[in-house]
């Protein structure tokens, strides 16, 4: 972290420290506010010196922008908030990329610090190019069969917005450097995630990446479960990636007291746990938030590897082994790829988007709060993760649907309660041509509009082999009996009861068919709908 009042000596000195560790790579928030004078002069000197420094040690760097924001601001801009805010923005960048573009220590930029707002800002700025969408996107081919729906405007403004400013930076990088790498790290990525279009990202990003902090991004998570917590976040990473690398760009270095939301430290223990899990997902490698610990702002004596007196902490150390490990076998790790255990967990941005607009002050469930559509795929992510099996977890839009067959594939779709009518012909072509689909819940409960769909024309009816009679609110937790094999499963809030028609009775609740088994053309379905993965998960009991 480099901020005012630290000398060239100690700056050096945090470079030299890294390069005795083994590290190679590190992140600089460039802040502007420690660089643009009120005068309008511009000093570089300060990051000169972390730049110099890089290439004495050679320690390559990727350069963070940081325009101007308010003192308190721990995380950074998000979008610009006016059209002069805007256009400062790009003053900034015009600024900082020709300069620091020169240093051999500049491995690449970050243009932005964690995109990704959780909902549509109320400004001025925001509300123009807000209607300017409304005014010039394509009318949709669907439409609900003409019932009037929730519009769920902002939710895919928000998606695009963001895609267009984050190409914007990288537009505005590449006017001053046609060459160096472009990543960009996403943040609280189970609640975030139907805010990233990843897909559209790789087209101008050279790398992803994400931050995943236990103190501020775990919480759906209890410590014992952060090694989970770390793998479900590289899944999505590398699933979002796609066919660019991915690394993991904050890692949680020390303790933070007041900068987060449980105030934790990690173990040296844990640290080298989410390095290792993070290159076992395919990540190119990993960078701690932060090396020394910053003196002044929202962080100050937090969150760092150093101790207080610039001694490398336990915590170092450990990072310091792995990074030895990874040196000694370069060349077999390079090479390596994660095998596909074609198990595949997906989560829609849809639902992501329908629970939250539904959501009213109540009785908390976890099945009916904001966060049950997630928290259900990850009871199945963690669920295959204890058993040996690598799930990949994905947005339904990142899975491969035109393949010729998918006899080695399997498709878990939990509470995924708004399945888009752009899949409904992509799932039904997965399971005639092989796939197996396992529908827990009340996956498929609506459209992407929210829109009701499992009334006499459900359209997924023949795939799943029946139709729902109704759903019932049950209990909390409650017993479901399922035959071949015998078992008694928890299952949570809500009870779907069937009416089977091609599909055969495999589970029930009292008198009351839960579940059914269809054969569909070379493919198979389990149709299941209660909420199982979230009584796995709500009783800790995945047997």
């Amino acid at each position: 972290f480099i901020e005012p009042g630290q000398t060239k000596e100690e700056i050096a000195g945090w470079f030299s420290t890294m390069k005795a560790s083994g590290m190679t790579l590190t992140r600089i928030r460039m802040f502007e506010s420690y660089m643009h004078h009120q005068d309008g002069t511009w000093d570089f000197t300060l990051f000169d010196y972390a730049f110099e420094a890089g290439v004495q040690h050679g320690i390559k760097i990727y350069a963070n922008l940081f325009p101007e924001t308010e003192f308190s601001d721990v995380g950074g801009f998000k979008f610009p908030k006016s059209k002069e805010n805007f256009e400062a923005i790009a003053s900034y960048i015009k600024h900082i990329v020709p300069h620091f573009v020169k240093f051999s220590s500049l491995y690449g930029w970050v243009p932005i610090n964690e995109p990704g707002s959780g909902e549509l800002p109320a400004d001025p700025f925001t509300e123009e190019k807000l209607q300017e969408w409304k005014q010039n996107r394509a009318k949709p081919d669907y439409n609900s069969n003409g019932f009037t729906t929730f519009e769920l405007a902002e939710q895919r403004f928000l998606l695009d917005h963001n895609t267009w400013f984050l190409k914007w930076l990288t537009q505005q990088i590449r006017l001053y450097d046609a060459t160096h790498p472009i990543h960009v790290n996403n943040h609280d990525i189970f609640k975030h995630a139907a805010e990233y279009d990843f897909p559209r990202w790789r087209s101008f990003l050279s790398s992803l990446g994400g931050s995943a902090h236990a103190s501020w991004h775990f919480g759906y998570f209890n410590r014992a479960q952060y090694a989970v917590a770390m793998s479900a976040n590289a899944e999505i990473l590398r699933s979002g990636a796609g066919n660019i690398p991915w690394l993991m760009t904050e890692l949680q270095g020390g303790n933070n007291t007041y900068s987060g939301k449980k105030p934790l430290c990690p173990t040296k223990e844990e640290i080298a746990q989410w390095l290792w899990i993070n290159i076992a997902s395919g990540s190119r490698g990993a960078i701690f938030w932060c090396l020394n610990p910053r003196r002044s702002g929202f962080e100050a004596g937090e969150w760092a590897l150093l101790d207080f007196q610039d001694h490398p902490s336990d915590r170092m150390e450990a990072a310091s082994q792995v990074c030895g490990v990874i040196a000694d076998h370069q060349e077999l790790l390079d090479g390596s790829i994660v095998l596909d255990s074609g198990f595949n967990v997906l989560y829609t941005r849809e639902s992501m988007w329908v629970e939250k607009a539904l959501q009213i002050k109540g009785e908390s469930f976890e099945g009916r709060d904001a966060g049950g559509v997630m928290k259900s795929a990850l009871a199945y992510f963690e669920a295959l993760s204890e058993m040996g099996v690598n799930p990949n977890l994905k947005e339904i839009g990142e899975y491969d649907f035109e393949k010729d067959e998918f006899n080695s594939e399997v498709i878990i779709l939990a509470q995924q309660i708004s399945i888009p009518s752009g899949y409904w012909q992509k799932l039904r072509t997965f399971v005639e041509k092989g796939g197996r689909l396992l529908v827990d819940g009340m996956t498929a409960y609506y459209d992407e509009n929210a829109h009701f769909i499992m009334g006499k024309g459900f359209p997924m009816k023949d795939v799943f082999g029946g139709l729902v009679k109704e759903f019932k609110m049950v209990d909390g937790l409650y017993d479901v009996n399922v035959n071949d094999p015998e078992l008694t499963l928890k299952a949570h809030l809500w009870a779907g009861s069937l009416a089977p028609q091609t599909g055969v009775a495999t589970a029930y609740f009292n008198d009351q068919v839960i579940g059914l088994r269809n054969q569909f053309g070379d493919g198979k379905v389990i149709w299941l709908p209660a909420l199982l993965g979230l009584g796995a998960r709500i009783s800790a009991d995945y047997a």
